[in-house]
């Protein structure tokens, strides 16, 4: 056991320093499309499926609490959390629907609207990417293996470069950390003052 916990161990790290090696240039990109949306009065727009879902939640709670500093509130919405339009949307529409229709309804042009999917095969996530696009949002995905075919569709692919699902969350939890981080260094001062 103890031989397995360092073989998955070694094995983030390997997943960590290729994204370092390959996502660094994509991941200030992100944080520069939100950075400029915030300051334009936008808001960011971010969804998944299952544990994808989870992360964006996560990534919205960390965007309108906060990640370290003490600052204002920034406009994020996870569009996985509302039962209620999720069943109605599932029901009437169909699954793959259940973001399309929100990003239909809540986005604005320079919106940021976040796609996760480690298989970068979401039919959902897709569609709504697609629907992002088409209203003036500007789209980043987070995806893994080798992108699927969500990696044509977003602007802005970060493609995790593993094919092994779990390695491929913790890169995106990892990345997600890091944009929230250097998002709120690029807003607000340190004494939460807004720059």
């Amino acid at each position: 056991m103890i031989k397995e916990i360092a073989c998955q161990l070694e094995s983030h790290r390997e997943v960590m320093t290729a994204i370092e090696r390959e996502l660094a240039p994509a991941i200030a990109g992100t944080v520069s499309l939100l950075v400029d949306a915030f300051r334009g009065g936008n808001k960011l727009l971010v969804m998944g499926n299952g544990g994808s879902a989870a992360d964006a939640q996560h990534l919205a709670a960390e965007i309108v609490g906060r990640f370290k500093l003490e600052r204002r509130a920034l406009p994020a919405i996870a569009l996985s959390t509302d039962s209620s339009i999720l069943t109605a949307v599932g029901n009437d529409y169909g699954f793959e629907q259940i973001f399309s229709r929100q990003v239909e309804a809540h986005a604005a042009p320079g919106d940021v609207v976040i796609g996760i999917s480690t298989s970068g095969n979401s039919p959902n996530v897709q569609l709504a990417l697609e629907v992002a696009a088409q209203r003036g949002c500007r789209t980043v995905a987070l995806l893994g293996k080798d992108g699927g075919s969500i990696k044509a569709v977003a602007e802005l692919p970060l493609v995790v470069p593993s094919h092994d699902t779990p390695r491929v969350q913790e890169g995106h939890i990892a990345i997600i950390h890091i944009v929230c981080d250097l998002v709120e260094k690029a807003l607000f001062l340190p004494t939460g003052q807004e720059i």
